[in-house]
């Protein structure tokens, strides 16, 4: 086995443009990732990307199955997941079925339909890997690209000018209700917009990896900030960079093993990077609390 590490590829006219679409594409998702991701783990709302990401391979499954072509997969995609978000929700708040067991549910009866369809389809573990782990970013079509930013950027949109229901809803649910805040509206378009963002993302992160971009980056920026709003902005900044890291990693090295070339996929390595970052994070955290408290102890005894 020989790695080979190239950067010119980056910079290739082959290359160039297609890593262009890629990085619009997947900058544009991780920031709507990390940006929902705080109220969702915030709410206690984190696994519900889970369990999305997981019906969005069952949804990819479908479209396999039906001979959909990949530039119009979405179209079968995006009302199926918005569909189990909203109910997952209402599942979740209506205390018939808890939150837990209803992700549960969802996320293992859609990855098992998912794999079934797959099968029944005759369709191969290529097929079933790259809808888990993404695509390589030759797959993405210019179709694909203008769809997702134009939903990426709706999604932005709408998380900022509700920011203020966003935040109300996020911290006390019973108070913004009382409020005359319509909570249990807000609350579905958080897991709406979540959902859109799976959609967007999951074709080159891929099913199962997208759901790390919206747990990771808002966990790191939480041991680092204290105020909404700060965390919400570095949890942005990190999972951007974070993505941008992954996407040059997986882009510039290259694994030969005798005649056979094999690249790294994207989604795999931006999460290894998010999770680089939260364990950084964690141990800067750990330091600064010692170095605090070592301070306050001197300060006691010159007291």
């Amino acid at each position: 086995m020989e790695i080979v590490i190239s950067l010119e590829t980056l910079f290739s006219e082959n290359m160039g443009p297609l890593l262009l679409k890629a990085f619009v594409v997947g900058l544009l998702t991780a920031i709507c990732a990390a940006m929902l991701g705080v109220p969702l783990v915030l709410k206690r709302y984190s696994m519900i990307g889970d369990g999305l990401s997981h019906m969005g391979f069952c949804a990819l499954a479908i479209a396999a199955a039906f001979g959909v072509s990949d530039d119009k997969q979405m179209l079968i995609t995006m009302p199926l997941v918005v569909i189990s978000a909203v109910v997952l929700l209402l599942l979740s708040e209506s205390g018939k079925i808890k939150g837990d067991a209803a992700i549960a549910m969802l996320s293992t009866g859609a990855v098992a339909a998912g794999y079934v369809i797959y099968s029944v389809a005759n369709k191969g573990a290529g097929d079933v890997c790259s809808s888990l782990f993404g695509t390589s970013i030759l797959a993405l079509k210019s179709t694909d690209v203008t769809l997702s930013v134009i939903l990426a950027v709706g999604v932005i949109l709408v998380f900022v000018l509700l920011f203020t229901k966003i935040f109300a809803v996020t911290f006390d649910n019973a108070f913004a209700k009382s409020a005359g805040t319509n909570a249990s509206l807000y609350n579905v378009l958080l897991a709406v917009l979540t959902a859109v963002t799976i959609v967007v993302g999951m074709k080159m992160i891929g099913s199962i990896m997208i759901s790390a971009l919206i747990v990771f980056p808002a966990l790191s920026a939480m041991r680092i900030c204290k105020r909404f709003k700060s965390v919400i902005v570095v949890s942005a900044l990190i999972s951007a960079f974070n993505f941008t890291l992954g996407l040059v990693f997986s882009a510039s090295i290259q694994f030969h093993f005798g005649h056979q070339v094999s690249a790294l996929p994207i989604g795999p390595c931006v999460v290894c990077f998010n999770v680089f970052t939260l364990l950084l994070c964690i141990g800067v955290k750990a330091i600064a609390d010692r170095v605090k408290g070592k301070k306050a102890v001197t300060k006691g005894e010159n007291a």
